[in-house]
């Protein structure tokens, strides 16, 4: 997690990842604002280029290639990534409404979140139909179809509905990938029949007439049927209606016709136009609310419409950023005149392409190769980005902020400390309000109480269970971070074969001004609470404070039978090892750090580290368990010595059977690691043969240190299929039998690492 030496004092929040935003935040890293916080809410972490989605589905482009990672630019932006969708806006408190998490609260908020096919007008159309946008939704269906068309014979019967630039392209790009995989198979005589749905007489309608002729005769010479002057009026499961009378028979139906807008932006109470696109002034700026903007398709300027391209969108990124650096330091507003022509580069599929401007279009080989130039020389801007220095937000641009802003952040950075550092009782009041911990009959007094401590009661015959856990944050959302801490306190309690009963919270919040305080101390407890009351916890008070960075920790009680306890010391020669989840968080958010880990990695990561370990220790301990842990700081091994220690055991570990996190692999090749690691590489003596188990890529990941790591439990090799069945049943997707537990023998060192 980024931190700050500046005082928070205005939000600045960002609705989708869109090709406007990332100018926006690759804008503010370069110069940050002092005291201006900045979030982006993407439903997406990993954001398509619309120019390059044809060569991507055509096979010119790998993932990476035509993607803009979001999470290292917010970092490198010290932005904070919120993985969710907006679903409204609440305009009179200034906050976006969110699908799974707490409501997001703004000072200045802008949207760009791109349109999507109008596909709502015709009956069928979006049960049975693909629509191109969004078009990270459009890519897991590629890949379907993809798989479908590999693994079953032909005939495959494709149509696109649309004849704009964007079908067409995709249309093109898509039978050209097939046909080179299914020649590359050997099945080059399956049949593959393409249907081309317009509405106009005319395919692409937008452009010049001889562009379209051009387009009309490469899809001749590529056998691709054309409806024209023909409207799709019905669809049904693999049958499409037209207006002419026909009855196509398909297997799949893409849909890329015009754009339409979500209904709550008109629901929020935007000004909209009749086709629900936000209205905007010439300054990107909505003209029924001067504290929101918007750019790319989801706008209409009002003075300038243009039509829906990405192209325009590009273009909107650096006045849209400018505009939303003069809104925070109450600046007058810089108008913005879109370009009212644009060159067009169309691609077909194979390499070559058609390029438009005005009246005039010739095609070549060479203008794909131009164009390919062009959209990789724009990726690189968002992909490579500058180091920038640590205190680069204190530095650059004091200057330009307005002397409100200065004087807030100088009252702040005069906070005292030792009591004086607790945060305000009205706002702690107000954050915790709408905590709702789970009600238990052993609490008798909990956190609305009044009482200075909480009191809670043993019940008769079981025994209290007590642990600790406290850390800084290392990821920049507060929900997701309170989920995390909570599911890494709890985990103790569950290892060691017990039900937690009630926790204490210890939080450190970042200097601010008050409203963001209470901001992040809501989403904060939210996300805890969460974790706490899934596990029938209660929440029973807690501590406090202001500080550098955000922080938060759990003392847990948890209750047992004296009997059912698990200990670490129980592991019984001929037992099985099993781990419920994988590893390599510790490289991988080392690698986040560094801006050098991908999106998709870290929410793997992510979704790893919110999934609670609660029902796993109810399956262990039903299958016998006879040891449990759970792997965090000191790495799987060393929670595996401590365990086999006190059983007086030898262990093997299978490396090759070691579940991973998708990219630990790699951020271990790149010699990253975690700072704890080096402190736990001590512990390589208790290997009985390390220079062999080094040789392995894999020997550093039982080094690597976990947050919210996964259980390790020994239990009876006879039940460890069926444990592990139930496991992944459970969710534990990657749960594995990863060693053996042997008789001890005479060496010193306990543990083998196999290959």
């Amino acid at each position: 997690m980024n931190s700050s030496q500046d005082a928070i004092v205005k939000d600045l929040v960002l609705i989708g990842g869109g090709h406007s935003h990332v100018a926006v935040l690759k804008n503010f890293g370069m110069k940050p604002i002092p005291g201006v916080r900045l979030t982006l809410i993407a439903r997406d972490v990993q954001t398509p280029y619309s120019g390059m989605l044809p060569g991507y589905v055509a096979g010119h482009y790998s993932f990476d290639e035509a993607h803009i990672d979001l999470r290292p630019l917010c970092q490198f932006a010290s932005a904070r990534l919120y993985h969710d969708t907006a679903i409204r806006i609440d305009t009179a408190n200034k906050q976006v409404i969110c699908e799974g998490r707490p409501a997001v609260s703004y000072d200045l908020l802008s949207i760009n979140i791109g349109s999507r096919p109008d596909i709502n007008s015709v009956p069928g159309a979006a049960e049975f139909t693909t629509p191109v946008k969004p078009i990270n939704r459009f890519v897991d269906k590629w890949h379907q179809l993809l798989e479908r068309v590999l693994q079953q014979p032909g005939p495959h019967r494709i149509a696109v509905v649309g004849s704009g630039a964007a079908g067409v392209e995709i249309l093109l790009a898509i039978q050209f990938r097939l046909q080179n995989l299914l020649q590359q198979d050997q099945r080059q005589d399956e049949q593959l029949e393409f249907h081309l749905i317009s509405k106009s007489a005319q395919i692409m309608p937008a452009f010049p007439a001889g562009v379209a002729r051009r387009l009309e005769r490469i899809l001749e010479q590529r056998g691709v049927e054309v409806h024209r002057d023909t409207a799709a009026i019905e669809v049904s499961d693999r049958d499409l209606v037209l207006s002419n009378g026909n009855r196509l028979q398909l297997d799949e139906i893409l849909w890329v016709t015009g754009a339409s807008a979500p209904a709550w932006l008109r629901e929020s109470g935007l000004a909209v136009d009749d086709k629900g696109f936000i209205q905007a002034n010439d300054c990107l700026q909505s003209t029924s609310h001067q504290d929101i903007f918007a750019a790319g398709d989801i706008v209409n300027v009002v003075d300038h419409p243009r039509p829906k391209a990405g192209v325009f969108a590009v273009r909107q990124g650096k006045p849209l950023a400018e505009n939303l650096r003069r809104a925070l330091l109450n600046r007058p507003l810089k108008p913005f005149k879109p370009q009212k022509t644009l060159l067009a580069l169309i691609s077909s599929g194979d390499q070559y392409a058609i390029a438009t401007k005005a009246n005039w279009h010739f095609e070549a080989a060479l203008l794909w190769k131009w164009k390919d130039w062009i959209d990789r020389r724009w990726m690189l801007k968002y992909t490579e980005l500058p180091a920038m220095p640590d205190q680069a937000v204190s530095r650059l641009d004091r200057r330009l902020a307005d002397q409100d802003t200065l004087k807030e952040i100088s009252a702040i950075a005069m906070r005292c400390g030792g009591c004086g550092a607790k945060v305000g009782a009205n706002v702690l009041s107000r954050a915790i309000a709408d905590l709702k911990p789970v009600s238990r009959d052993d609490i008798l007094i909990g956190l609305h109480e009044p009482d200075d401590a909480a009191v809670v009661e043993v019940p008769p015959g079981k025994v209290m269970v007590h642990t600790v856990d406290y850390f800084r944050s290392f990821i920049d959302d507060p929900f997701i971070f309170g989920q995390i801490a909570a599911n890494h306190a709890l985990s103790d309690i569950f290892a060691m074969g017990a039900e937690a009963q009630s926790a204490l919270a210890i939080a450190t919040l970042p200097f601010a001004i008050e409203s963001k305080v209470e901001d992040t101390l809501r989403e904060l407890m939210a996300g805890a609470m969460v974790v706490l009351n899934d596990a029938n916890a209660a929440l029973v008070g807690g501590h406090t404070s202001e500080g550098a960075e955000l922080a938060l920790g759990f003392a847990v009680n948890g209750i047992a039978d004296r009997e059912r306890i698990l200990r670490k010391g129980g592991m019984q020669a001929g037992d099985a090892l099993v781990l419920t989840k994988p590893l390599g968080t510790g490289t991988l958010f080392a690698a986040n750090m560094q801006h050098k880990a991908r999106g998709r990695w870290i929410e793997d990561a992510v979704e790893s580290m919110i999934q609670s370990n609660r029902r796993a220790a109810e399956c262990l301990y039903t299958h016998g368990a006879t040891a449990c842990t759970d792997i965090t700081g000191f790495g799987l091994l060393g929670h595996l010595v401590e365990m086999v220690k006190p059983s007086a055991v030898d262990v093997e570990i299978d490396l090759a059977s070691l579940p991973l996190i998708d990219g630990a692999l790699e951020t271990i090749a790149m010699g990253i690691l975690s700072s704890l690691q080096p402190a736990n590489l001590r512990l390589r003596r208790a290997i009985a043969n390390m220079e062999e188990a080094a040789a392995s890529p894999l020997y550093p990941l039982v080094f690597d240190p976990q947050t919210s790591g996964g259980l390790l439990a020994s239990l009876p090799a006879q039940s460890a299929e069926a444990c592990l069945q139930e496991l992944v049943e459970l969710g534990y997707r990657k749960a594995a039998v990863v060693g053996r537990v042997k008789v001890q023998g005479k060496q010193l060192e306990p543990v083998r690492l196999i290959r």
